[in-house]
């Protein structure tokens, strides 16, 4: 089962973002793919909104991690940004221990999310997002735990 929304906008796109943030949950990774330009950071940006953080969010292509405090009622304390874009390994990508950040009150968003996908198994959220030659983007959401959350992406997609 997939869900999805389409935006025309950037502006848009990072409204999407903030409403995606209401069907997430402590502990929960969300893998981000697309190419480049998509909108992952700016998706990311919007969930961040919607968590409540309120530092800027950039991506973080050159750190590959950036946390930033967030504050919301899903008790979500913590948002994992990540971008995987520029590891040459999965050993890589271990070595970031992304599960283990994400345990206790903490999300990831990990943009480039398709090279990673293999180390995180099924208990993830997986979004693609596709610009078309219009440049409005289709976000589609889907992951092992689309089904549990199904009432909350209904609205999402809606």
């Amino acid at each position: 089962m997939t869900f999805q929304r389409t935006c025309a906008t950037a502006a848009a796109t990072q409204a999407s973002g903030e409403a995606f943030a209401s069907v997430l949950r402590p502990g929960d990774i969300v893998l981000l793919s697309g190419p480049l330009g998509a909108g992952k950071t700016t998706f990311s940006q919007g969930v961040a909104r919607g968590l409540g953080v309120t530092d800027r969010v950039t991506s973080p292509t050159f750190t590959m991690v950036r946390q930033h405090e967030a504050t919301n009622a899903a008790g979500i304390t913590t948002l994992h940004h990540c971008d995987v874009y520029r590891v040459e390994s999965l050993g890589e990508v271990l070595d970031l221990d992304l599960g283990e950040l994400v345990e206790e009150q903490g999300v990831a968003l990990v943009e480039w999310g398709e090279l990673a996908a293999s180390i995180f198994g099924r208990d993830v959220l997986t979004i693609t997002l596709a610009p078309d030659d219009n440049d409005e983007r289709t976000i589609t959401v889907g992951g092992a735990l689309d089904e549990a959350r199904r009432v909350l992406l209904e609205g999402w997609a809606a």
